[in-house]
């Protein structure tokens, strides 16, 4: 190479070299943040906390060392000024670049109030669809029923989704002890899956809660125990035979029902114990389901995307009981196609949802 040449060279690949971090910058700043879709996150409902304030018995609202407690038998769960601040999530969501969030009432549901529960679940309704109505490009909601009148729970189903908007339902896992696989609970599927409408199947005082109480493990792994139990009872009772177009999501990858399902399989197929009239075996059901990716493991979303595939998986936050970018960065971390994250980060709840824009 000429004297004049190598200059030229060495001049070029300066140029280059400098060129490249602002071209790099640059095009970083021109890609969009990632849209993302929040598929569970919650708000304490003010006026429901003040009946839990008169209320003599579980649940209640305590307040102890100037703090509020809501009781549930042996759970009591801290509600921090923030749970009921619209604006606190609404920052929240925009430190995290979440666009549009699913919005619901934290526990206890109306089915913890009695005859109270039609007008506890109307209040919980009204309370979210009217921030919704506030905020109609950042929340879209999911409405609770009175399931222990399921006459007033179909009327409240009707109101919600032709007045208030709401675009799915919010499940507890055990409707104060009973399990929403039992016969007297089917017609909500029925209905839900004419109406093409999603339920949401999530945890409630769990069922297992005085065998974790100690060490406060009723969070950590009862809350996972049922959306387990919830979600094994709903298959094995043969709902997903009758009703084959529910739309279910069971947050937290399924509780632990993925990873055990096996057994299950082998129990039926091989030592033919269990429901002798389902069409499929359990694993089967399962991939007939739709997981929200809240677990603080990144492991658990790699083997939740294994086993169900992108099509199958939701973004989700649990806020305000898990930091979002908790769960961003563990699902970032998989470095996953970009088509199969842009399912699971709002492709696949656009669809779910029947959401638009």
């Amino acid at each position: 190479m000429s004297g004049i040449h190598r200059r030229q060279f060495i001049a070029t690949a300066s140029l280059a070299a400098t060129a490249a971090p602002a071209a790099l910058a640059a095009d970083a700043a021109a890609r969009p943040a990632p849209f993302r879709i929040d598929c569970q996150s919650h708000l304490f409902c003010p006026e429901i906390l003040a009946l839990l304030a008169k209320r003599k018995t579980d649940p209640v609202l305590q307040t102890r060392g100037g703090e509020r407690w809501v009781r549930m038998g042996d759970w009591n769960r801290r509600v921090l000024s923030n749970h009921s601040d619209v604006r606190a999530k609404l920052a929240s969501m925009d430190d995290n670049a979440i666009r549009l969030t699913a919005l619901s009432i934290n526990d206890p549901g109306p089915e913890w109030f009695g005859t109270e529960g039609p007008a506890v679940a109307r209040i919980a309704n009204d309370y979210i669809a009217g921030i919704v109505r506030d905020h109609p490009a950042r929340f879209f909601g999911l409405c609770v029923l009175p399931l222990q009148d399921m006459k007033a729970s179909l009327a409240e189903l009707e109101r919600c989704v032709e007045r208030l908007g709401m675009k799915g339902v919010l499940l507890y896992t055990n409707l104060a002890g009973r399990f929403p696989d039992e016969p007297q609970y089917r017609p909500l599927f029925a209905r839900c899956t004419a109406l093409g409408l999603p339920i949401l199947l999530h945890p409630a005082l769990p069922v297992t809660a005085s065998l974790v109480r100690e060490y406060e493990m009723i969070s950590g792994l009862g809350n996972m125990f049922d959306n387990t139990i919830a979600l094994a009872r709903l298959i094995m009772s043969g709902v997903f035979d009758r009703y084959p177009a529910l739309k279910l999501v069971c947050p937290h990858l399924g509780g632990t029902l993925p990873y055990i399902v096996g057994r299950l399989d082998h129990q039926m197929t091989v030592l033919r114990r269990g429901p002798r009239n389902l069409k499929r075996t359990p694993s089967e059901y399962l991939k007939m389901v739709h997981y929200d990716i809240v677990s603080p493991l990144s492991l658990a979303m790699k083997f939740g995307y294994e086993f169900a595939g992108a099509d199958r998986l939701l973004f989700s936050s649990d806020h305000p009981w898990v930091d979002p970018r908790l769960i961003i960065e563990r699902f970032d971390s998989l470095k996953l196609p970009a088509p199969d994250q842009a399912k699971i980060y709002h492709e696949n709840a656009r669809t779910l949802f029947g959401l638009k824009g």
